[in-house]
């Protein structure tokens, strides 16, 4: 069985709540809101994996995550990502960027690229932390004079601990994708 998957940081309950009400203040946009149990920050998307691979993630996250004390994230600005896109292609929160993290994402990345988990390959980006708060329905934007589109560029002030990290499953269904939790690996405590 092949699963599709990612490793990401949860966010607390009231940080999530906070971003969903943030999302109110552009609902005119043509956008396809995330919901609130699906906020998060994404580290590592992995893509189709099998049973073996998936056993394998698991074993060298837990590994990974030993190596790293728990840290503070803060969400500084949303806006229409990614950055010089034009038509955009999300709402998103940005993340400052910060040692540790940068850190625990790059350890994470080097420890699955050097196993045997087959087309994994490095990202050419460098590591930008944000939140996906909506998708963009391009066609439609592209409908609104550029004038009358609604600016996107707020400065917000949410910081939370991040205490672990979980690799998730993406199941693609009609209502867009819903995502599980298949295990949580604490930070170094």
């Amino acid at each position: 069985m092949r699963h599709r998957i990612f490793i990401a940081i949860n966010l607390p309950g009231d940080i999530k709540r906070k971003l969903i009400d943030c999302q109110g203040k552009w609902l005119e946009l043509p956008c396809r809101w995330t919901k609130k149990e699906n906020l998060h920050i994404t580290l590592i998307f992995l893509g189709s994996l099998s049973d073996e691979e998936l056993l394998g993630v698991l074993k060298i996250t837990k590994t990974v995550t030993q190596r790293h004390e728990p840290f503070s994230i803060s969400l500084i600005k949303i806006y229409y990502g990614p950055p010089k896109k034009m038509p955009p292609r999300m709402v998103w929160a940005e993340g400052e960027k910060s040692e540790e993290l940068g850190k625990l994402q790059s350890d994470l990345e080097n420890s699955l690229l050097a196993s045997p988990i087959k087309g994994l390959e490095s990202e050419s980006r460098s590591y930008a932390p944000h939140i996906t708060l909506g998708r963009i329905k391009a066609w439609e934007f592209r409908q609104i004079e550029p004038e009358e589109r609604p600016e996107v560029n707020e400065e917000i002030n949410l910081s939370f601990e991040v205490n672990s990290i979980e690799v998730m499953e993406s199941q693609l269904k009609r209502g867009g994708a819903e995502y599980a939790v298949l295990e949580s690996a604490p930070l170094k405590s």
